[in-house]
């Protein structure tokens, strides 16, 4: 069994978040024409999109308690996770982008074009995270 820490989680969500803003933000700015609506769009998902996303890591370890230990441990895991946190993500990037720029249009092309580059770098993120161990106390059925 592998027991996860609450610290683990919220750096995950830190790291996640500073390269996910980075993402937004361009793809904003490009979309827009507007640098300052990049930004704009960009802060507030720092907002939103922090608590969500640990959120998202709660539910999943509490999966991955239930689930086999072979499913926890695989790269299915990894892509399921990628695929729901995108939905969660894009449905927040749109509605915010449409309030901020006040366009709906630039809502759905961000949210849209975000699919693409953010499960892309989700995914790697989400792999990046599985070879690190901090925050994790791995035991063994030896030591139970």
């Amino acid at each position: 069994m592998i027991s996860s820490s609450h610290k683990r989680h919220l750096l995950k969500a830190l790291s996640w978040r500073i390269l996910g803003t980075l993402d937004t933000m361009l793809l904003a700015w490009l979309i827009s024409g507007n640098p300052l609506t990049g930004f704009k769009i960009g802060l507030a998902e720092v907002v939103t999109k922090i608590g969500l996303y640990y959120l998202h890591e709660r539910v999943w370890f509490k999966v991955d308690l239930k689930q086999n230990h072979q499913f926890a441990n695989s790269q299915y895991r990894h892509i399921a996770k990628t695929i729901t946190w995108r939905v969660v993500g894009t449905l927040d990037t749109m509605l915010l982008a449409w309030l901020i720029s006040g366009d709906p249009m630039i809502g759905l092309k961000v949210g849209l074009a975000e699919v693409l580059t953010k499960m892309l770098l989700y995914y790697l993120h989400e792999r990046m995270w599985y070879r690190i161990n901090f925050g994790l106390d791995r035991k063994t059925i030896e030591d139970e």
